[in-house]
């Protein structure tokens, strides 16, 4: 019998908690192990609508089942009140391909998925000891961002950056109620830099916002915008620079990711070989080395993230029915 799971469903069965961490760190981890088979991400632009619309999707080798995700962002949707995001997730059985699942989460599991990744990048990498986390973005990720990033750290103020300072401060507004930590509206980006031990950058923008000079000893960045080739949050010059920089899934990072753009510029060479996340979580050595490194996190966002949440899902709100 196929399940169909509407988002309030969904919501009943899913939080963003600590509890979702150890299930996309193993996703991380078989991407890195060779167990889970990504075809290349499906993207339809919808230029004239500021529209665009992903399909991922992930075999992980021993599971008895995996997912199809259908993801769309229309950008413009929050000036007529609508949000940005939005889609499905399909859950299929792995030996046979039946149908087990259609999960209408409206883009709500991608949202959790994401804002999880984004912890688990602070987790393995940023100082374990930070007061100070800037947040470049103003919208519902950069809302989960923050709120996951308090699940692995705990910082004491939040720099809050925005294009549009009016949404900025509905922003600070809106999480003063989630979170008991102080909140800065900053004009330029440059300050949340300065002023941050952690910066997350959360926006569809299209030209850098972070500069190379802008970097400073012990800095961690998780760039999670740049999911598209014609996305772009760092300055290129970054990933060279910086101490060390994990992509999610590099062959995906080479093609839409930050690297991409550090390899069209001719940056850093297309046959260089980078640590991935799920090497990291699965060897911490492999990660920071010292309180001084400058580390960088690339996610473009995994099939296999897809998969291992639209199960867990799926069993837990199997349960309820």
């Amino acid at each position: 019998m196929t399940v169909i799971l509407n988002q309030e469903q969904i919501k009943k069965a899913i939080s963003l908690d600590e509890s979702l961490i150890p299930i996309i760190e193993n996703a991380f981890v078989s991407l890195s192990e060779g167990k889970a088979t990504t075809p290349p991400i499906m993207r339809l632009d919808i230029p004239e609508f500021h529209g665009e619309a992903d399909v991922k999707t992930a075999y992980i080798k021993g599971l008895d089942s995996f997912a199809i995700k259908i993801a769309l962002g229309f950008f413009n949707n929050p000036s007529i009140g609508l949000p940005t995001s939005n889609g499905l997730m399909i859950l299929f059985n792995s030996e046979t391909g039946s149908l087990k699942a259609v999960l209408l989460d409206q883009g709500y599991l991608t949202d959790i998925r994401t804002a999880i990744a984004g912890a688990i990048a602070s987790k393995h990498l940023a100082n374990v000891e930070i007061n100070n986390v800037g947040i470049i973005g103003s919208g519902m990720q950069a809302q989960l961002q923050l709120q996951a990033l308090m699940l692995v750290r705990k910082p004491t103020t939040a720099y809050i950056w925005g294009r549009d300072q009016a949404k900025t401060a509905t922003y600070i507004d809106t999480m003063k109620k989630k979170l008991k930590i102080n909140f800065h509206q900053c004009l330029n980006i440059d300050k949340v830099c300065r002023k941050s031990e952690i910066v997350i950058t959360a926006t569809p923008s299209t030209e850098p916002l972070i500069k190379e000079e802008w970097l400073k000893k012990g800095m961690h960045i998780t760039a999670m915008g740049s999911d598209a080739e014609h996305k772009n949050e760092l300055d290129s010059k970054i990933i060279k620079s910086c101490s060390l920089y994990v992509p999610d899934k590099q062959s995906q990072t080479n093609v839409l990711g930050e690297l991409h753009h550090a390899i069209k510029k001719r940056i850093v060479d297309i046959n260089q070989r980078f640590t991935e996340l799920g090497e990291i979580i699965n060897n911490p050595e492999l990660g920071r080395k010292t309180k001084d490194d400058i580390t960088v996190c690339d996610l473009t966002g995994t099939g296999v993230q897809d998969t291992a949440i639209a199960r867990h899902t799926f069993n837990l709100a199997n349960t309820n029915i």
